[in-house]
């Protein structure tokens, strides 16, 4: 965070009145914000300027908003996005959090929702880059990014990427839905939902299958987990 509870936030949104009111809102609450109507424009403060938090609505001219948070990724910014959004099903959540978001909040939303999450996001901060995990010959590089397996990169989605860190962190542990949906998400979802099961699945699909392998194991009844 800048300084004494101040976050710098960028607001990217073309709806001018919505756009007017967060930039006005944010301001009140102490916060030192910039506010931009198109998605170029928002991409490019976002990756010159120092921000805590970007809030970035989906629908945008020029460049709608995850393809302004997937090039944010592809440059190495770790700034924290949260997306707004008019749509509340799983593969929306799914596309926005691949193309790297941490949150997602759906219109219409209450202002001290907003307010809270990117006070929670600022406090989280960038992600930092760590040591390189490894399970046998399955290794992640958090500094580049890079999954290999074998020897062989695998491309990864950023939510794909972000569920198999959480593995890779707890090899041969049995993990649960919920243990999974709170270290891999900023959003609540169920316990009972289905969208761990489609990662997995997809971790199997790129990082399994392919090389003869199968070290994602279904704990029946408890959950998932990574032989070690």
């Amino acid at each position: 965070m800048s300084y004494a509870g101040r976050v710098r936030i960028l607001v990217v949104e073309d709806e001018a009145r919505l756009r007017t009111l967060l930039h006005r809102g944010l301001t009140e609450e102490g916060h030192v914000v910039d506010a931009v109507a198109d998605g170029p424009t928002g991409l490019w403060h976002a990756v010159e300027q120092p921000y805590d938090v970007v809030v970035l609505d989906v629908m945008l001219p020029g460049l709608d908003g995850l393809a302004v948070c997937r090039q944010l990724r592809e440059r190495g910014s770790r700034v924290p996005v949260l997306l707004l959004t008019a749509r509340d099903t799983v593969p929306d959540r799914i596309r926005g959090l691949d193309a790297g978001a941490d949150d997602y909040l759906v219109k219409p939303f209450a202002f001290g929702e907003l307010t809270a999450r990117c006070r929670a996001l600022s406090r989280r901060g960038p992600v930092e880059r760590g040591v390189v995990l490894a399970v046998g010959d399955l290794v992640m590089d958090p500094a580049s990014r890079v999954v290999t397996r074998a020897g062989t990169p695998v491309s990864l989605t950023a939510q794909e990427y972000t569920v198999l860190e959480v593995f890779l962190r707890h090899p041969g542990r049995v993990l649960d839905r919920s243990f999974l949906l709170d270290r891999a998400w900023d959003f609540a979802y169920e316990a009972n939902s289905n969208v761990i099961d489609q990662y997995v699945a997809a971790l199997r699909r790129k990082l399994d299958k392919p090389f003869g392998r199968d070290d994602f194991e279904t704990v029946r009844g408890s959950g998932y987990r990574l032989r070690s």
